[in-house]
């Protein structure tokens, strides 16, 4: 049943979730730091909308009727009345750390407290808070219209309601949830992925194949619809590179730490589709 979304961050996967959200009913306020971000995180709404309307999968009177159950702003204050909050911010626990101390002031009692981080452990996200038992990963695919899936991540003291209430928003916007029982760094998706992804710039930084042919072997030997190298360009070397770290600094673990081409590519600002060139050019 739909109800009061906020939605913390307007990029990529903040818009995406305002969108399928409001899509469905839900009333969201959509909260960044700057005008300028919610003018392009609502611009990307309304592309994105226009194109399922062009395509025949939503009526053009939808894409107004959508957009009107929006509601940008600036003001944190703006989501104190909601009962599900989503933050999707960059992958920084101290940036994290900051919105969830401000969170747990303003929200009310019994709101769900959720994170898209797709790599921090829950619980040292939750432990800024008063009321941990209220934060859950709500996790979310990019591109968040396209992909069905959402990882709902517990925390060490995350309650049963908390997680059934994430389920019950994730599976009303149309998601597939997945549940992760235990709260290890990179959960179940970002740990599998990034294991991969290193493995697969190793091959590529060291000249045993291409970025392109890597990505063949990934797609017709293997039946991935995208290979990891595209992947990664979709959601951001940026984001790849915070995630691996995050993973490798909790386990420690060699297979997870990024390799020296993905560090370089990321300071010389080669961060895939959103600067139109990562592995692939745009």
């Amino acid at each position: 049943m739909a109800g009061r979304l906020a939605v913390i961050g307007s990029g990529l996967m903040g818009s995406g979730i305002a969108q399928v959200s409001a899509q469905v009913g839900w009333q969201v306020t959509m909260r960044d730091v700057d005008d300028a971000s919610l003018k392009r995180g609502l611009g990307a709404i309304r592309d994105s909308l226009s194109r399922f309307a062009a395509k025949g999968k939503i009526a053009e009177e939808d894409v107004e009727a959508t957009l009107q159950r929006i509601t940008p702003t600036t003001d944190l204050d703006a989501v104190a009345e909601a009962d599900v909050v989503v933050e999707a911010i960059y992958e920084k626990v101290e940036a994290k750390h900051e919105v969830f101390k401000a969170l747990d002031k303003i929200c009310k009692a019994g709101a769900v407290l959720g994170t898209n981080t797709s790599a921090i452990p829950i619980t040292q996200i939750a432990a800024i808070t008063a009321r941990p038992e209220s934060v859950v990963g709500i996790h979310f695919f990019s591109p968040v219209p396209m992909m069905k899936l959402v990882e709902l991540v517990r925390g060490y003291q995350t309650s049963d309601e908390t997680l059934a209430a994430a389920r019950d928003f994730a599976e009303g916007v149309g998601k597939t949830c997945v549940e992760v029982k235990r709260d290890v760094a990179g959960f179940v998706s970002n740990r599998l992925f990034s294991a991969l992804l290193v493995e697969a710039i190793k091959l590529v930084e060291s000249g045993v194949v291409s970025a392109a042919d890597l990505d063949t072997v990934m797609k017709l030997g293997f039946g991935h619809a995208m290979g990891p190298l595209a992947t990664v360009d979709l959601t951001g070397l940026d984001v790849m590179l915070n995630a691996a770290g995050n993973i490798y600094r909790d386990t420690q673990d060699e297979k997870f730490f990024p390799p020296e081409l993905l560090q370089r590519m990321v300071t010389a600002g080669d961060l895939g589709r959103k600067t139109g060139k990562g592995f692939y050019s745009y």
